[in-house]
Parts: structure tokens; C-alpha cells; sequence
């Protein structure tokens, strides 16, 4: 593989960049943010390597801090890009507006990390030593454990499982909002996250190391070469090599368990990386660029950009103290002769003395050459001097207030001090207040220390105690216990079957029915008075399926519609006797004979009639679906993503009501079988974005079926630890409630509900968190139907 080199420079940020992010839309595009308080979109070019500034976002009162790409959903196609800010808030953007679609609040601090993930699940971790978990706008539910600012979160592909990363040195890993496992090794602040795959993730450390982890628990292999903090972490699209950014101004490439190149940036801090579909590297960095690298020859650079590039990097000034350069005297240096010398390993660095300068040259194993990458220099005693007597500052009184200048020409920042404080902290507040590089922490730290006249600061320090924000001071933040939630279970006897008793749905020509409740026992009830009914309800074990109808009715509504058809759509009698074989075959869903694939092609061809009399066919399907044949025919793994397609297409929101009622009757149904519940898994999402277009519309018949429907995912959740798939469904639930739907619908929403709060905290907490108490409060006050009350009751039980 070739060597990376520089392919563009993206300049327009007036400040540090702190956060990249590979775009969804449009193809290749970048996004960055940073320290201005901006989001800028970078779109490719026609010449394969420059790139032209083509949106800039805006909304932020504070410095950008991390990015994200939420993946298209039907209501923003071209996904959405997500912000996270020291103003604490979170911020969603997509391409038509410079200004957020909506903002996220409930941090208590810097939001530093951001991750995306299936169904709309955004997971976000903050200084606030607190990960969120964000759906459809809302706080479903806060991760709490770490004792220090979460740094980093990710998401892995499967299984539900949540990572965190935390300047507490440690790496959590959580499903259903629960602590599975606490890795440690770092000994330093984790400031980086990245999936490998189902089982394998990457870390990033302050302690200058990558670690390679199984989610058993194990580590299975360290990476060194870094000399200063990692800040970022990316994966290459092989999806086992890897790219990391840092402190010691290098990236760092990693290929089967080496470190094979290094890049040297003409700035301190490369705060963050990200690698492009097609292989390129994207960083940002505190010289207030991003800068795209390649290993594709046709995309680098111009030999004028890359001139340039190597003039910026020769004449970086480097402080000796930040190189840990510090204490070498100039004699003991070489001279430039010793270039001649060959390097030993990529990325080595080389002081020189050249005449009274210092220069710093770094090696290029693929070029063969020490490359310049600035000149070293001293500390300086200078750089802040305090002020000597007990003044005012701010309006509260200070034992010092030290003036910082930290730039040139401008006036020097208030650093106000009290011999109580901590000077970690008081140096990490002045940081934040002035937007300042995290650089300067331990400068500004020291100074404190230095110039207080070695007056005993904060109180004695605690062995292996971490600041909050980079895990290097002595700080211990005060943390609370994760609140209690209570234990719900399920159990007891009852009255019948609330599906299929005398109070059940039965609409003409066609019924629901199901089989009754399977009560659980030895597990602990809701708590209830005496003058509470036993709970028949829930947790719903068995899916409800609408099986009741009159296939001669159908037919003879088919034979209607094909007479009045466009000649090229309608069947001869021929034909037509392949249907009804077809539905004498399938009708009664059980085992019996299997269906020819002459049948179910007459069938498809018949969905395909147009909107306004395709419903006698979406009926047939309905009862057909249920055949174990029949499922397995549409909904197998190779065919079922485009029958579902076509399926959902017949109940948008331009589909006549019939249809889309009918629809979801027939999703209802496709759970008969394991092919189809497979299927309803997998699209899960799609579906229940169909299903959110039609909750405003007041229709009797299709809401008790997308009620249904939403009852029998809950029922095939119930068990699972997916607790975004939980989440989703929960919103969807709470949303349709909230819309107060009849009597039976609203039946059937509370018990999918209950159904998944049974047993699992977490759903509760997420319940508690969409805010439908009242209305569940509302339905518990009704007089009649008494299942609806009691149901509603023991609801609300639940989230009191």
C-alpha cells in the first residue's frame, strides 16, 4: 500500500477544529466543527482532490466539541448531522437550513462525544460524567457510573450493547441501560472509542497507548508509538486497520498491528481523525484546519501544495516543555551531519543543532528522509505574572488574580485564584471559560503551583484521584447512586382472554382473535391494593392475529374490480381459478397443502392492481400470510426486503384508508411464521415509520390494527435485550396514546406497553420519560370498558 500524503488543505474555520466526520450526503462529502462555534459541510470536486465549502451551520453559543452522521430515515432522506457543544446542548442539522432543525438539552455539561445508531438511537456522553441515550427527540434513558466526564461512547452493531469511555480511566459497557463490565488497564484518561466489529472494539488513551478489547473482557493486544495524549481513533474501511490523531501533532497509521506511517502536522494539537469510504484520512487540528491525506497517487496533492505544506511544518515553533524536548542542552545536541543517518522506525524525531537554533526533523520510513518539523524552543518565565495583592474580580474578592497573556498583541486573560481552590481545576475552568486549547492545562496548572508561594493548595491529594476533563489532575468530582426503579414482574390469574372476549374487535367480514395470555408464575407481581383486579393483560406472550373473513366475499369483490380494469391487468377465467385454488389452499392458514408457483404468482400480479382496487387483493394476502409456505415465499431473506417495500408503498400516506388498514392487518398476520417474524425484526424501523404517518388519522378499523401491530412487536421484545428496538417501539406506543384513540386500540396500546415494561427497568425509565402518565391516568379514570380502566391501572402503577 502506498504511503499517505497530503491530498488538500480545507480552510474557512477561524479557530481549533475539533471534530470530522465522514458525510452521508452529498457522496464523499466532509463535515467539520469547531472552537468558532460553526459546522461547515465540505463537498468534493470534480478533479478528485479539493473539496469547496457548500454549507455552513450555525446555533451554537459555545465551541463545537463533536459530530456525528444520524443515517437517512423517511423524514430527513439525507440523514442529519449532529453537533455536540460546550454550551451543553446538542444540536441536529440537515442540508436545507443553516440553523438546527431541533436541539437536545439535558446535559449538565460540555457535550464531548457522539454516536449513532440504528432506529434514529443517538447516544451521547458529556463532561457531566453522564452518557444519554436519545430517541425521537427524547431522553430515553441516562447511563450513570463513570466518576469523570464521559469522553467517548460508541455504539456496537448488534446486540444492544453501548460502550463508554471516561477520564475515570475506565471503559463500561452497557445493555439495556445496565453495566455489563468495567475494562481497565488505561491508566490515563479514555479518549477514544472505535467498533471492530461484533465482539472486538479499539481504545485511545491519554497514557499514550491503543488497546485492542474483546466485549468479553479481555485485552488482547497493546499499541505504542504515540508520545503525547491520543485524542482520536478511526477505523480504515478494511475494518481491522486504524488511524489516530494526538497531542504529539501526529497521525499515526496502523496496519496489521504495526504503526507504518506517521504524519507530522504543522499544528500542536490534531484533535480529532476520520477516514473516508474511499481510504483518505480527514484531520483536524488547533491551526483551525482539516486536511484530507491519501494513498491514492491520482489524489494528492499539487507539488505547490505539498511545497507549501512542508514550508508550514519547517517553520512550526515547537515549546520545548510540550515536546518533552525540555533540559537538553545545546551542546550535547549533533549537528545536521547526523541526518545522514538513517531513522529506525517511522515517525522517530531527531533533534539538531543548526548554528544557536534547535531544529526538530521527523523520520519518513517511506520516503527514505528526515522531513523538518519545526524549530524548539524554551520556556519562557514570562508568560503570566499575578498580581500580588487581595483584589476584587467579578464581584466576589480573590487571595490572587494572575494575568495570562496568551496571545500577542492582545490583553491578557484574569486567572482568579483562592489558596482553597484546586489548581487543576481552576485551571480547567479558566480553559473552559476562555475557549482555550487543552494544551495549556498543565502550563496553566503549574503556573498556579509555582507562584503561590508553595501554600498548601485544596487539601492533601488523593492517590490515583483524576481530573474530570483529562483524568491527569486531582480532582474527584462528587457522584450519586443510580436511582432505584422499582422491579416489575407479572404473574396471576384472571378472567379470560381481554383479546377474545365478549369486548374484542369484530369488524365486518373480518375478526381478531388470539390466543389467551400465557401467565407467568413465580415471578413478582406490580404491587397492587385490594381493590385492584388481578392482571390478566400483561406481559402478552402470544401475538394477536386478525383471522376472521369471507374469502367468497373477497373473491367476488376481485372479479368486480377485474372487469372494470385496464385490459393488459386483468386475468381470464383461467386465472381466475388459479386464485381461488390459491385461496381455498391458503385460507385457513394452517399447514395442510402447500400453494403451486403458479398460485402465488397470480397473487403478486394481483397486488400490483392499482391503489384504488388493490384491496380485495391485500385482504387474500392476509389470510395467506399466515401459511407456513406462503410466509416463508415473500418473507425469506432473499425476497422479503422487496416485498415488504412494495407492501409499505400500498399504505402511504396517498394509499386510500382501506389499503393501509389492511396493510397493517397483514403485518399483523406475517408473525404467524418464522420467516416473517424475521423479517418484521430486521425492518422493524421502516415499519414503524409507516405505522407514525398514520397515528392523526381518526379511523376506527386501521387504528386497532396499527395498535395490534405495535402489540405484537412488543410481544416478540419482550424478552430481548434490544433496548433501542424497545425504545423505538415504546415512542411509537406513547405517541399513539397520546393520541387518544378509541376505546379497543388504546386497550391494545396499553398492553404492549405493560408488556415491555414487565420485568425491565429500563423500558419503564423510558416510558416514564415520554411523559404519558396522563394519558394513561385518563384511561385508568374511565368508567367503561373496565378492561381498558383496569389495564390503564396497573399502568400506571408501574410508572408511579
Amino acid at each position: 500500500m502506498s504511503s499517505y500524503k497530503l491530498s488538500c488543505t480545507l480552510s474557512g474555520h477561524e479557530m481549533d477544529v475539533r471534530a470530522v466526520a465522514a458525510a452521508i450526503h452529498p457522496d464523499g462529502a466532509i463535515v467539520t466543527g469547531s472552537r468558532d462555534r460553526t459546522t461547515r459541510l465540505w463537498v468534493p470536486q470534480g478533479d478528485g482532490k479539493s473539496y469547496q465549502e457548500g454549507h455552513c451551520m450555525s446555533g451554537h453559543s459555545n465551541f463545537i466539541s463533536a459530530i456525528c452522521i444520524m443515517p437517512p430515515s423517511d423524514k430527513y432522506p439525507n440523514g442529519l448531522i449532529v453537533t455536540g457543544s460546550n454550551d451543553n446542548n446538542i444540536n441536529a442539522y440537515s442540508l436545507e437550513s443553516p440553523l438546527p432543525v431541533f436541539t437536545l438539552e439535558g446535559h449538565a455539561n460540555t457535550v464531548c462525544t457522539l454516536a449513532a445508531g440504528k432506529f434514529g438511537t443517538l447516544l451521547s456522553g458529556s463532561w457531566d460524567t453522564t452518557a444519554k441515550v436519545w430517541l425521537n427527540q427524547r431522553n430515553v434513558m441516562t447511563l450513570k457510573g463513570h466518576e469523570a466526564a464521559v469522553w467517548a461512547v460508541a455504539l456496537m452493531p448488534t446486540q444492544g450493547l453501548m460502550l463508554t469511555g471516561s477520564a475515570d480511566k475506565n471503559i463500561k459497557l452497557w445493555r439495556a441501560g445496565k453495566c455489563e463490565r468495567t475494562f481497565t488497564g488505561h491508566s490515563d484518561c479514555v479518549r477514544a472509542l472505535a467498533i471492530l466489529s461484533e465482539i472486538e472494539f479499539l481504545s485511545a488513551s491519554n497514557d499514550t497507548t491503543v488497546r485492542r478489547w474483546l466485549t468479553t473482557g479481555e485485552c488482547t493486544h497493546q499499541y505504542h508509538g504515540h508520545t503525547n495524549f491520543i485524542y482520536s481513533i478511526s477505523v480504515l474501511p478494511n475494518g481491522q486497520d486504524f488511524v489516530t490523531s494526538g497531542e504529539d501533532r501526529t497521525v499515526r497509521v496502523w496496519q496489521g498491528g504495526e504503526n507504518t506511517q506517521t504524519l507530522t502536522l504543522p499544528a500542536q494539537s490534531v484533535w480529532c481523525v476520520t477516514t473516508l469510504i474511499n481510504g483518505d484520512i480527514v484531520t483536524g487540528s488547533s491551526d483551525g484546519m482539516a486536511r484530507v491525506y491519501t494513498s491514492n497517487p491520482d489524489r494528492v496533492g499539487s507539488s505547490e501544495a505539498l511545497d507549501l505544506y512542508n514550508k508550514q511544518l519547517a517553520s512550526f515553533t515547537m515549546p520545548a516543555k510540550a515536546q518533552a524536548f525540555g533540559g537538553i542542552k545545546m551542546e550535547d545536541l549533533p549537528g545536521k551531519k547526523d541526518l545522514d543517518k538513517p531513522g529506525t522506525r517511522d515517525g522517530q524525531t531527531k533533534l539538531v543543532r543548526n548554528g544557536d537554533i534547535v531544529e526538530a526533523f521527523s523520520w519518513s520510513a517511506a520516503d527514505g528522509e528526515w522531513t523538518k518539523i519545526g524549530d524548539v524552543v524554551g520556556d519562557t518565565d514570562s508568560e503570566a505574572r499575578p498580581s500580588t495583592s487581595r483584589v476584587m474580580y467579578e464581584g466576589k474578592e480573590y487571595d490572587y488574580v494572575f494575568d495570562v497573556d496568551i496571545e500577542e498583541g492582545k490583553a491578557p486573560l484574569k486567572l482568579p485564584y483562592n489558596i482553597s481552590d484546586d489548581p487543576w481545576r481552576a485551571a480547567q475552568t479558566f480553559i473552559h471559560k476562555h475557549d482555550l486549547s487543552q494544551y495549556y492545562l498543565e502550563q496553566v496548572a503549574n503556573f498556579i503551583v509555582d507562584n503561590t508561594k508553595g501554600v498548601t493548595l485544596g487539601g492533601p491529594p488523593v492517590v490515583d484521584a483524576v481530573d474530570p476533563f483529562t483524568g491527569a489532575g486531582r480532582y474527584i468530582p462528587g457522584s450519586t447512586a443510580d436511582p432505584n426503579l422499582p422491579q416489575i414482574g407479572s404473574g396471576g390469574s384472571g378472567p379470560s382472554d381481554p383479546f377474545t372476549g365478549g369486548s374484542r374487535y369484530m369488524p365486518a367480514a373480518m375478526g381478531a382473535s388470539g390466543a389467551a395470555p400465557q401467565v407467568q408464575t413465580g415471578v413478582q407481581q406490580p404491587a397492587v391494593n385490594n381493590h385492584t383486579p388481578s392482571n390478566p393483560f400483561f406481559p402478552k406472550t402470544s401475538i394477536v392475529r386478525f383471522d376472521t373473513a369471507n374469502p367468497q366475499a373477497m373473491l367476488g369483490k376481485v372479479k368486480e374490480f377485474n372487469d372494470i380494469i385496464d385490459a393488459s391487468m386483468q386475468m381470464n377465467e383461467e386465472t381466475f381459478g388459479i386464485l381461488q385454488s390459491f385461496v381455498n389452499v391458503t385460507g385457513d392458514g394452517t399447514q395442510g397443502d402447500s400453494p403451486t408457483s403458479q398460485q402465488l404468482d397470480v397473487l403478486w400480479r394481483l397486488l400490483q392492481w392499482p391503489t384504488d382496487k388493490v384491496f380485495p387483493a391485500i385482504d387474500i394476502l392476509r389470510l395467506a400470510i399466515r401459511h407456513p409456505a406462503v410466509n416463508q415465499h415473500y418473507c425469506n431473506t432473499k425476497d422479503g426486503e422487496e416485498f415488504l417495500s412494495h407492501l409499505l408503498g400500498l399504505a402511504s400516506p396517498s394509499s386510500p384508508p382501506a389499503n393501509r388498514m389492511l396493510v397493517f392487518r397483514t403485518l399483523c398476520n406475517t408473525f404467524a411464521q418464522q420467516d416473517g417474524r424475521q423479517l418484521m425484526a430486521t425492518k422493524m424501523d421502516n415499519i414503524l415509520s409507516t405505522v407514525s404517518e398514520s397515528v392523526a388519522i381518526k379511523n376506527k378499523n386501521m387504528n386497532i390494527a396499527m395498535a395490534t401491530l405495535l402489540l405484537n412487536f412488543a410481544v416478540e421484545l419482550h424478552t430481548s435485550n434490544d433496548v433501542e428496538a424497545k425504545s423505538q417501539c415504546l415512542s411509537v406506543v406513547s405517541t399513539m396514546v397520546a393520541s387518544e384513540p378509541d376505546a379497543e386500540a388504546s386497550f391494545r396500546l396499553l398492553v404492549a406497553m405493560g408488556t415491555l415494561m414487565t420485568g425491565d427497568d429500563n423500558s419503564v425509565a423510558i416510558v416514564r420519560s415520554l411523559d404519558v402518565l396522563a394519558y394513561v391516568s385518563k384511561l385508568a379514570a374511565s368508567k367503561e370498558p373496565a378492561k381498558v380502566r383496569d389495564c390503564a391501572k396497573l399502568v400506571a402503577q408501574m410508572l408511579n
